[in-house]
């Protein structure tokens, strides 16, 4: 079979290579891949800024959706046929993460996804929406199912303002289960064209935070001065000062990513006088994913998303280091 692999770490290292396919033992699914997302996490990995000790080769990225080609023996929840896709945690089913939980996650700790055929555990994936392509269903295992769990921790409801950062993946799917929950939801993002294609699905309003670097005054404003329910925090350091401004007290911060490196020291009285809950998101389990799904098949919700060919991996990978996408960038496999 035709994979991809990092062979050393760099964009340009990312190596098109062949291996002998795997079939499944007891228990587990060699699944067909028929395509791959990738987020943020896929690029650091492959940058060597993850895990600089990872061993490699490594078969990169956590998201793919496919088909199952084969089952072990024992399987009996999957059967040749079946549309599905893997969890990124191969070990967290259910209930609150744990160490072990957290270990054999795809793309980093394990082989990925990148590859025409994978082996993951029965319990290990989970039915697609049958309304989603495979290239939408490959969109959901990262960060779907942490934007369903972001808005799980600030207990969105009919009538909650969210505000998210950015147009990327988990910034997106926010947005749209905000709406699907009856939530107000603001954003601010580095492009007005962005920023109307976020209204299009549904942004309520949104500020350009080049022109308008302070924008939690902003925020303020357009709650009447107290501040939103829940922030989807993906910057990290560098917007978290600005996140726990812009929530009203007793509100959520949901701190998802570290794309920005911090300019203030870390707000210590800004937690106190808020009384804020700041609340690490580190996807999801088995059991989110499938609760995640049945939503989506309810609301028809659809992901938004550009798709490219797995021949231009590495071109894809630097489009997502650029950071010119909206939404989720996916690769069809081959």
């Amino acid at each position: 079979m035709k994979l991809w692999q990092i062979p050393s770490f760099g964009i340009d290292s990312l190596e098109f290579a062949e291996r002998s396919a795997p079939a499944p033992s007891a228990g587990e699914v060699a699944v067909e891949i028929r395509a791959v997302s990738l987020n943020f996490r896929d690029l650091l990995i492959a940058k060597g800024e993850y895990n600089p000790k990872l061993k490699l080769p490594r078969i990169p990225c956590s998201d793919g959706a496919g088909e199952v080609r084969a089952v072990g023996e024992g399987v009996t929840g999957f059967k040749p046929g079946d549309r599905v896709a893997g969890i990124f945690m191969q070990n967290w089913f259910d209930g609150p993460l744990t160490t072990a939980k957290a270990r054999a996650a795809l793309g980093g700790d394990v082989d990925g996804t990148l590859a025409e055929q994978i082996v993951l555990k029965e319990q290990g994936v989970v039915r697609i929406p049958e309304h989603l392509s495979f290239e939408e269903a490959a969109t959901l295992p990262c960060a779907a199912v942490t934007a369903w769990n972001a808005l799980k921790a600030g207990e969105v409801r009919p009538g909650s303002t969210v505000l998210i950062q950015g147009t990327g993946g988990v910034s997106i799917f926010a947005l749209q289960f905000a709406k699907m929950a009856g939530a107000r939801v603001l954003g601010v993002s580095s492009s007005d064209p962005k920023l109307e294609r976020a209204r299009a699905l549904g942004l309520d309003d949104g500020l350009n935070y080049k022109a308008t670097p302070e924008w939690d005054p902003w925020v303020m404003e357009q709650t009447g001065g107290e501040g939103v329910d829940l922030v989807v925090e993906v910057g990290g350091a560098g917007t978290l000062v600005r996140s726990l401004k812009a929530i009203r007290v007793g509100g959520v911060v949901a701190q998802i990513g570290v794309l920005a490196r911090a300019a203030e020291p870390f707000p210590v009285p800004l937690i106190l006088h808020k009384t804020a809950r700041v609340q690490g998101i580190y996807v999801g389990s088995r059991a989110d994913f499938i609760a995640m799904n049945r939503a989506m098949v309810q609301a028809r919700l659809r992901p938004a998303y550009e798709s490219h060919p797995w021949s231009e991996t590495r071109e894809v990978f630097k489009r997502m280091e650029a950071g010119g996408h909206f939404g989720k960038l996916v690769l069809a496999v081959g």
